[in-house]
Parts: C-alpha cells; sequence; structure tokens
C-alpha cells in the first residue's frame, strides 16, 4: 500500500533532508493510515488536517521509537494521536434499526 499523506510532509514533521530512509518512512505512513483506518472504522480521509496530523504523529513516532518496548515504558501509541481521532469514528451503539 502506497501512503496517500506526501512523503515531504513526514519529512518536514521529522526535520529530515536526506533521502536515506525514504523507503522506511514510505511504509510507516503507510502502516498509520491503516491503523487510523482500523481505529476510525472509515477510509483514511487524506483532506481531514485531523486525521492526516495523527498519521504524521503516528509515522514519526514509529520511526523514532522502532521498538515496542523498553525500560522506560514506551507507549505503542504517542498522547493525543487518540484525541485527533475521536470525531472521525464510527459510533457503535449496539441499536439496530428495523426496517
Amino acid at each position: 500500500m502506497t501512503a496517500q499523506t506526501p512523503l515531504a510532509l513526514l519529512k518536514s514533521q521529522l526535520n529530515l533532508d536526506h533521502e536515506i530512509d525514504d523507503a522506511l518512512l514510505a511504509h510507516k505512513l503507510a502502516a498509520a493510515e491503516v491503523w487510523i483506518a482500523n481505529y476510525t472504522g472509515t477510509p483514511f480521509a487524506t483532506n481531514d488536517a485531523a486525521q492526516t496530523e495523527a498519521a504524521l504523529q503516528l509515522a514519526a513516532y514509529w520511526y523514532e521509537q522502532r521498538e515496542a518496548a523498553f525500560e522506560g515504558g514506551i507507549k505503542a501509541i504517542p498522547f493525543g494521536v487518540r484525541d485527533l481521532l475521536e470525531s472521525s469514528k464510527t459510533q457503535v451503539t449496539g441499536h439496530v434499526e428495523e426496517t
């Protein structure tokens, strides 16, 4: 899967000006967009600034923290990402309308 968010935007987020890790960055960005789609229950929306910001934060965090755990207690998802995505989540109530 190719990420919809521009790689140049992620590189700006990380203050990177080289191409050494472009393939890895593209992978992290695509994985972040998939995570967001799964979390919200809707396809990733490139025109949604909050979703784009969440993708940038996730991809940058996963790039800088390559392992899921270490002695300091790393978190899988950076602070604020879920808050950015809350308005995009599909609400499930358990109520089914009869037709």
